[in-house]
């Protein structure tokens, strides 16, 4: 895993190398670039994907002392990390279950050439419905996230219908890839600590301000949803298509939130044609 020195601290980014077109792929909360494993596989060696483990609490490696992060900080964070790494303007963004790329779109348009919004917060689902909402709550209350981390920790109750990952997926996350995101969360009261500065200074019309913007984005964009999503509202997915200038659709069944777990190979083709094609 290589590591860059961004603002924050040093972050720890996947890169499949190559010659081919950069393709950044974002996570979201309580997650980590592990995500995208399988979409990786499929892609790898023909684009260039760059990976990177955004500091949401899931993180292994410290930030500096004091790092503050925000939704909005943590957006123009991966217009950082794009900066840094000298990605010009081919370069695809491709964000699931967070809305920070929309933010960041937002804000630079002429960084973000070409971006693919994935089941992701969006107009006023923020926090969003369900999981969400729970994460955020128990954010508010005092060791009220060490508690739901300690509780996701069972094994047992992670797949209880209605509650965290086990609303986000049509099928079950792996146990393995749940342990790793928790585990920095579980161990590290500093990690917490990032997590719940996160989720309190989110605002709850920033996803809509940010909507609102990109109606003038007219750089190509594609939009993904899961017809099964009971988080993020396949109505949002629609929205966005027609809110979108250069924007086209593709909407997958046997499909939740976490898109990349769920059809990774659908999302993989959809991205691999929308980059052929634009």
């Amino acid at each position: 895993m290589a590591q860059i020195e961004l603002s924050v601290g040093p972050i720890e980014y996947e890169d499949t190398g190559g010659a081919g077109t950069p393709i950044v792929l974002l996570h979201g909360p309580v997650q980590d670039g592990s995500v995208w494993r399988h979409v990786v596989e499929e892609l790898g060696d023909e684009f260039r994907c760059l990976v990177p483990t955004l500091p949401y609490g899931s993180h292994r490696v410290p930030l500096k002392q004091g790092a503050e992060l925000t939704p909005q900080t943590m957006a123009r964070l991966i217009g950082e990390f794009a900066d840094a790494l000298e990605l010009g303007d081919d370069a695809v963004f491709v964000e699931n279950d967070a809305g920070r790329l929309q933010q960041l779109a937002a804000e630079r348009p002429d960084r973000v050439g070409r971006m693919v919004i994935a089941g992701c917060e969006a107009f006023d689902n923020y926090p969003p419905r369900a999981g969400g909402k729970m994460m955020d709550a128990a954010a508010r209350v005092p060791g009220g996230i060490a508690l739901l981390i300690r509780v996701l920790s069972v094994r047992a109750l992670r797949r209880v219908p209605g509650t965290g990952f086990a609303v986000m997926a049509h099928r079950p996350v792996p146990h393995d890839l749940t342990d790793r995101w928790l585990e920095p969360l579980r161990t590290d009261p500093v990690a917490r600590q990032i997590l719940v500065r996160y989720l309190r200074s989110a605002r709850r019309t920033e996803m809509q301000e940010a909507a609102d913007a990109l109606r003038t984005y007219d750089r190509p964009a594609l939009v993904v949803w899961g017809r099964q999503d009971k988080m993020m509202p396949l109505e949002h997915g629609r929205r966005f298509a027609e809110l979108l200038p250069k924007s086209r659709l593709v909407e997958l069944d046997d499909c939740r939130t976490l898109i990349p777990l769920d059809r990774p190979d659908a999302l993989a083709e959809a991205i691999r044609e929308f980059v052929k094609t634009t």
